[in-house]
């Protein structure tokens, strides 16, 4: 068990796997021909339709066209590497790599043998006999994101309330 948590990970990844995402998002971005802002817009937009196809999860928004011209008007005054460190740094800031917390890994984990257990439990009470006519392989699935939902909403609001009551 142990061996399959440390696999899994946790917090960011490592600074060499980022310089090698940010390199490729950068060479696609210079192998557009950027000479005005439009281009330059068209170029920033294909990188986030890039980055929210490739990354799973959580699709990330598109920076207002202010933010892109902000960043554009740094980024044509500078040579090729300050130009470089510009987009990296626009990029960085608004990509943020997203990390599980603990309760959603733990939730994940918990779930499919708590719902097989609750599953054969509810076949024996006359209530809930109908339990019996629905297949594991639809029960455990649902009752493990039902329950991701529920710890994800909770978290949401339990946050929400303590985001509340520090203002």
């Amino acid at each position: 068990m142990g061996m399959i948590m440390s696999f899994m990970g946790k917090g960011m990844p490592s600074t060499q796997t980022l310089n090698m995402l940010m390199g490729t998002l950068y060479k696609q971005f210079i192998d557009k021909d950027v000479k005005e802002f439009d281009d330059f817009h068209a170029a920033i937009l294909d990188i986030f339709t890039t980055v929210n196809s490739t990354l799973p999860g959580k699709h990330y928004d598109v920076p207002s066209r202010k933010e892109v011209q902000e960043c554009f008007i740094k980024w044509e005054k500078g040579d090729q590497e300050s130009k470089k460190h510009v987009f990296v740094e626009f990029i960085t800031q608004r990509v943020k790599v997203g990390v599980l917390d603990d309760s959603t890994v733990i939730t994940g984990i918990v779930t499919p043998p708590a719902a097989m257990a609750a599953k054969k439990a509810g076949e024996n009470v006359p209530q809930l006999k109908m339990i019996k006519a629905i297949p594991d392989f639809i029960f455990v699935p649902s009752a493990t994101v039902l329950a991701l939902m529920s710890a994800k909403l909770s978290r949401k609001m339990l946050m929400g309330k303590l985001g509340n009551s520090a203002s």
